[in-house]
């Protein structure tokens, strides 16, 4: 039986190019894969993978995870309860810290400790960070060692601060070294744009798909 991937519908992120994205990747790597864009929380209790999108401000993606009934419950059961595979994308990914300050303070999930913060514009680093860079490994993990150094695509003004060096698994150079990637257990965060990144986001994507966290 094919494996259930959820891609969460909270009302924010590219929805229909990430479902596509990751059809994508699932058929190249040649995985039996069955991926929904769902807001129901049944469906993403029992899923097999978990894909959180994010495009906007952090307080306002936080808000309408919040506003979906039963949204927020379903997660944490399958991703912190049964332990399923996670991928957060952008703001998606942002959302796993414990705080976000765009706007001022605003709570996020908690589930990698640390804050998500302004980047520092310069005189020839701009914010918003958008386009190209290439990413450079911090650490080995199973989803990235064959990516590193890649250009992946990116779009944000915030970055995230990680309480736990160890957490920052990727960085990317803008004026600063921000953290392109992050993550623990089963947990996995892209600040890049995986379905934006052509052929290196769906050999990301595939190697998430593919991924059995120990």
């Amino acid at each position: 039986m094919a494996e259930k991937v959820a891609i969460i519908d909270y009302g924010s992120g590219n929805l229909r190019s990430v479902e596509k994205a990751v059809e994508r990747a699932a058929r190249e790597a040649g995985l039996a894969r069955h991926i929904t864009v769902t807001s129901d929380p049944d469906d993403i209790a029992g899923s097999d993978r978990v894909i959180l999108p994010g495009v906007g401000a952090f307080a306002a993606c936080m808000a309408g995870l919040a506003a979906r009934d039963g949204v927020l419950e379903a997660l944490e059961h399958a991703v912190l309860v049964n332990c399923r595979p996670f991928l957060g994308v952008c703001v998606g990914m942002q959302l796993l810290a414990t705080q976000g300050l765009e706007f001022g303070s605003s709570e996020g999930l908690g589930w990698i400790p640390g804050s998500v913060v302004p980047l520092k514009p310069s005189t020839h680093h701009r914010s918003p960070h958008m386009g190209w860079n290439d990413v450079t490994s911090l650490s080995s993990h199973p989803v990235f060692d064959a990516l590193d150094g890649e250009a992946f695509y990116f779009a944000h003004s915030y970055r995230y601060a990680a309480e736990n060096d160890a957490h920052a698994l990727a960085v990317v150079e803008h004026g600063e070294s921000i953290t392109a990637l992050i993550g623990r257990d089963n947990l996995l965060g892209a600040q890049f744009h995986p379905e934006k990144s052509q052929k290196a986001g769906l050999v990301f994507l595939g190697h998430f798909l593919h991924w059995s966290p120990s």
